[in-house]
């Protein structure tokens, strides 16, 4: 990348910044129903169909969440009920940062805006984003943008209202399912991979790897 200089920084925010918790609210409800096999069975469907939930039209987050939890206690096995889901989506807007993220964003934040787009509901992004230790520039959810990554549309949003092209950013994420895929196709050449160990490296898609967010000033010259 030879120390590219963007106009702006772009961020996922759930798992990239944010510590992502449904694998821990997931093991909270069922822990004690389901062996250790079945347990990381469960949480590899729920993550599943979380994804699948999100590839069609927009809807609220809580009904993603419901569907997908529903799904996955379907698939194993399991009484779903209704306070489950509405327990796991309460949860979100307590979750803080990964460790390593205040020191290595607020030393990028000093010298490029920082925005964040997120697959996330207006009324609980500003609680984790409050955690994260340094300023941003702008913050863009699902909800704004009527439809969740990896749809093209949303990231479309994010262009139309930074006024830039894909040309100008740097987007960040420790997804390629969800991020890092959508931002070659669409032509977003400079990329990070934060590698959180939950996907399988693919250089096919043309990035930098870096283990945390400790490292992100260095790619950026900082």
């Amino acid at each position: 990348m030879a120390h590219f200089r963007p106009k702006y920084i772009t961020f996922d925010c759930y798992g990239t910044l944010t510590n992502f918790q449904m694998a821990e609210a997931a093991r909270d409800l069922y822990g004690e129903q389901l062996s250790e096999p079945h347990m990381v069975e469960f949480i590899r469907n729920f993550a599943a169909y979380r994804l699948d939930e999100i590839l069609g039209d927009w809807k609220p987050y809580n009904e993603v969440v419901h569907n997908s939890l529903e799904r996955a206690c379907k698939r194993n096995g399991i009484i779903f009920r209704e306070e489950a889901a509405r327990m796991v989506y309460e949860r979100v807007p307590s979750w803080g940062p990964h460790a390593d993220v205040p020191a290595g964003l607020a030393k990028v934040a000093k010298e490029i805006p920082l925005v964040i787009l997120s697959n996330a509901m207006n009324a609980q992004i500003m609680s984790n984003v409050e955690k994260l230790g340094a300023p941003f520039h702008a913050v863009y959810t699902a909800e704004q943008a009527n439809a969740y990554k990896p749809r093209f549309q949303a990231f479309e949003y994010m262009f139309d209202m930074l006024g830039c092209g894909p040309e100008d950013i740097l987007h960040c994420s420790s997804s390629f399912r969800y991020d890092l895929m959508s931002a070659h196709d669409l032509g977003i050449k400079n990329k990070v991979w934060v590698n959180r160990g939950h996907e399988p490296a693919n250089p096919y898609y043309g990035y930098v790897e870096i283990a945390d967010i400790s490292g992100l000033p260095g790619v950026v010259g900082l």
